[in-house]
């Protein structure tokens, strides 16, 4: 027969776990509570403590020759992107799920692994003098174009799974009306895909946004440096980190990617279906 469990014990588990689990989120939280409590902080630390109150910081970030341009430049860097690897990946996705040709799957596994395997930071070299014997560097188009060239492969397996899953009668039913490829693919395909498109647009800004070497490398004007370069010059005269400016930037920093992020998570719920509009 079964002995009865002893509630005692039963109640310590209880409050044991839920014990590791507060400590656990307090651990992750904290880093999220500095950056929101030291931007308003006369003299921030690194420890989280209730911030002496004073907006002199936003000034001081605001009166910087490089920090409001450099957050024009990572949305540049990040929106010209998101529009070309949205864009590519779309076309070759629905490309490679419509027309079965040998070796389609094998090819697409081949890119995903060579851009997993030769990354930026390892084809940096050739990149860069592929970019200054095209007179791309120092420019936004080049940096652009690297980055698009990079996350492509990635976005293209991602979208195909979606193209495979987009019913085939809709497009038959809008061939026989005489609609052309591009049509379908603007009409039909397009809006079940929807929730696609907003997933790799959001990864390819993430990505985009918080990309530092690439940019780094090319871009040798100061006043077109993105926030991710930007943000490593907040140093004092004696190569101190300058912990009022680099919090109050990377609140700001970090404000675009999670609104966006919010606001597809609302309209699409990062789902893996969409819907066609009467």
């Amino acid at each position: 027969m079964r002995t009865p469990a002893n509630p005692a014990a039963a109640l310590l588990r209880g409050v044991g776990v839920y014990l590791l689990v507060a400590l656990t989120l307090a651990f992750f939280a904290l880093p999220m509570l500095w950056l929101a409590s030291a931007p308003f902080d006369k003299h921030p630390g690194i420890t989280v403590s209730l911030p002496d109150f004073t907006l002199a910081n936003f000034e001081r970030l605001w009166n910087n020759p490089n920090a409001v341009d450099s957050l024009a430049s990572s949305l540049i860097l990040a929106g010209g992107s998101a529009v070309l690897v949205v864009g590519l990946s779309a076309l070759a996705a629905y490309a490679l799920s419509r027309v079965h040709i040998r070796g389609r799957d094998g090819l697409l596994y081949a890119l995903l692994l060579l851009s997993s395997i030769v990354t930026g930071t390892a084809a940096m070299v050739p990149i860069f003098l592929l970019a200054a014997e095209l007179d791309l560097v120092d420019s936004y188009l080049g940096v652009v174009l690297v980055l698009t060239g990079g996350l492509l492969p990635a976005a293209i397996f991602i979208l195909k799974d979606f193209m495979d899953t987009t019913p085939r009668s809709y497009e038959e039913s809008a061939r026989v009306f005489g609609a052309s490829p591009l049509r379908v693919m603007k009409d039909i395909v397009v809006p079940v895909v929807r929730p696609g498109l907003a997933t790799v647009g959001v990864w390819t800004v993430a990505q985009v946004w918080g990309n530092f070497l690439i940019p780094f490398l090319l871009l040798r004007s100061p006043d077109k440096s993105p926030a991710a370069v930007v943000m490593y010059t907040f140093y004092t005269e004696g190569g101190q980190p300058d912990l009022a400016l680099i919090s109050t930037f990377s609140l700001l920093y970090s404000l675009p990617v999670v609104l966006m992020f919010l606001f597809v998570s609302r309209r699409y719920g990062f789902r893996f279906h969409g819907g066609i509009k009467a």
